[in-house]
């Protein structure tokens, strides 16, 4: 097991050296703080890298990740870290981050079974019978990218009405909620034009990024 994770060890080595070398101080400064601006909640496909996709260093960026980059009130998981980069981090932009391709929603809209991770798509199951209509009529390439983007834009409103980011926004702290969606067959990030900065936005925000789904006949 050693010999075969060799490489990796030998990867971290010179990734170290090389940071050291450009910033001698990088170490010490991140071992002493962590002082990120974003909080990342993103698909736990390792196609999709964060820092990498953002160009920021390690310590700029807080991270959770999941299956469909899902969030519910539920899941105690999700909440604890947005609890601790809100409150604690201060952090100033929370991004949901989908990927079109994600193997979760192509299951969920294939009516794929995967195993124990069924029960947990059921949340981007919901998301496809509730918005159907704007579903149905498009093509099997259209409805992929489409549940894609829905899945987030429902996450963001998930996140946006957890009592953590209520409570931030109830006394002034400042804080804004995003939707991206990234591609994998460019390496670009899609703003999908869900961000709220305060609880007065989240309804209208929300209602008028479907309305860019129209409704089948």
């Amino acid at each position: 097991m050693t010999s075969s994770l060799q490489n990796l060890l030998d990867n971290n080595r010179q990734w170290s050296e090389r940071m050291v070398r450009d910033d001698p101080a990088f170490f010490s400064r991140l071992a002493n703080q962590q002082n990120p601006k974003y909080l990342w909640i993103g698909c736990s496909d390792s196609r999709v890298p964060a820092n990498q996709i953002t160009g920021l260093d390690p310590g700029e960026v807080f991270v959770h990740r999941n299956v469909a980059n899902v969030v519910v009130h539920s899941d105690l998981n999700a909440l604890s870290v947005i609890q601790y980069a809100v409150d604690a981090l201060k952090v100033e932009h929370i991004m949901v981050v989908g990927h079109y391709g994600c193997g979760g929603v192509l299951a969920t809209l294939r009516g794929m079974r995967v195993g124990l991770a069924d029960n947990w798509l059921r949340h981007v199951h919901d998301v496809k019978v509730r918005h159907r209509r704007r579903l149905d009529h498009l093509t099997v390439p259209e409805q992929e990218d489409a549940l894609c983007e829905m899945n987030v834009i429902e996450q963001v409103g998930n996140v946006a009405l957890t009592n953590v980011v209520q409570d931030a926004w109830s006394r002034g702290q400042k804080l804004n909620v995003h939707g991206w969606c990234y591609g994998l067959k460019d390496g670009l990030a899609k703003d999908l034009g869900v961000s709220m900065s305060g609880a007065h936005e989240v309804v209208d925000v929300f209602r008028n990024a479907f309305k860019r789904y129209p409704r089948g006949a």
